[in-house]
């Protein structure tokens, strides 16, 4: 089962490191109707035209003054979602759940800068990254992308998408920037797309997931899949985890992204304790296999091993929803922990200049 995943996923890798054009996963008809179809529901749903709440600025201010130590550096790469699209309050975005959380298990400040644009695809990468790196005694020392969506809704092909998000992990690595990349996000999820173009959506997503996973990785980069860990949330409460436009994510929706990738974020900085009782260690994978397995399992990373290998990390397992008795209350959901209260004592972060 897995394997014949891992398969499309190194095929697509394969193509974008050759400079191939991407493969045909599927007949040419049923992609373009499923392609246009997910555009049309972007269109109906909204896709607000609202800018996201700029979040940028310094958290954890009370570390500041009790360590005295320099503040960490956090860039977000991507598209909307990186952006935060879809929500009224700088602190609802996910580079400030993160940052607040970055903060309180380091207990020092954190920097954060926010490049994303909404709309982007992974063409948009080149110039973000130049962004990010343009002060040379300002790098930032973890960078987050997310990115992916657009390439599938506006039919990029798959090949190409992997190498500009491929090259773009590589600049940074090779600037000093530990990289983690939440992959695509599952677009089976959009409401006014219906099967079988949602199940398709589904596929599409995950190989591109997947793929990106193996680009990724190979450039010493660390991936979190988010499409399976948000999509089964999102069928069921698309109400409390989509935004207004129906497409975004939600103040909830985004905590519960944040939740998966904070773990990723603190271990590439060696922040994360290794015994962390949520973790679950799959092991060295071959590459191509590790990526197949996380895409289709949210809240997964993978993280480079030696040669063609990858180690596989299952660091938050959302737990599994039995159905109510009838009449019986709702069970309540999980709440994303709150930062130590020293991590953001504002009401909100400091704008930067």
């Amino acid at each position: 089962m897995s394997m014949s995943r891992a398969r499309v996923a190194r095929r697509i890798a394969a193509a974008a490191a050759y400079g191939g054009g991407g493969i045909g996963l599927l007949g040419g008809v049923t992609a373009v109707l499923l392609l246009t179809e997910v555009s049309h529901a972007k269109r109906v749903v909204g896709g607000s035209d609202d800018p996201p709440p700029r979040a940028d600025g310094r958290y954890g201010f009370a570390f500041a003054r009790r360590t005295g130590q320099p503040p960490l550096r956090l860039a977000f790469l991507g598209d909307s979602t990186a952006a935060g699209q879809g929500v009224h309050r700088p602190s609802q975005t996910p580079g400030a759940l993160l940052a607040s959380g970055l903060a309180a298990v380091a207990e020092r400040p954190v920097d954060l800068r926010n490049v994303a644009l909404p709309g982007a695809q992974s063409s948009d990468l080149e110039r973000q990254v130049t962004l990010v790196l343009e002060d040379p005694e300002l790098l930032p020392d973890v960078c987050v992308i997310m990115i992916g969506a657009n390439d599938v809704t506006r039919r990029m092909p798959p090949a190409t998408s992997v190498r500009l998000l491929s090259d773009a992990v590589r600049r940074l690595r090779e600037s000093g920037c530990e990289v983690v990349v939440g992959t695509c996000p599952d677009l089976g999820t959009i409401e006014p797309v219906y099967q079988p173009l949602r199940w398709i959506a589904r596929r599409l997503s995950r190989q591109l997931a997947a793929a990106q996973t193996i680009g990724v990785v190979e450039q010493g980069g660390r991936t979190v899949s988010l499409g399976d860990l948000l999509g089964p949330e999102f069928a069921a409460n698309p109400r409390e985890l989509f935004g207004p436009d129906n497409y975004h994510p939600s103040a909830e929706g985004y905590a519960t992204a944040a939740m998966a990738v904070l773990p990723t974020l603190c271990d590439s900085l060696g922040l994360w304790p290794e015994e962390a009782p949520e973790m679950l260690d799959a092991g060295i994978l071959p590459v191509a296999t590790a990526a197949a397995e996380a895409a289709a399992e949210g809240g997964t990373e993978v993280t480079a091993a030696r040669g063609p290998w990858a180690r596989l990390l299952r660091r938050h397992r959302p737990p599994t929803k039995e159905p109510a008795a009838a009449g019986a209350p709702p069970t309540p959901r999980p709440r994303p922990p709150h930062p130590h209260p020293a991590a953001d004592p504002r009401p909100g972060p400091v704008q930067g200049p």
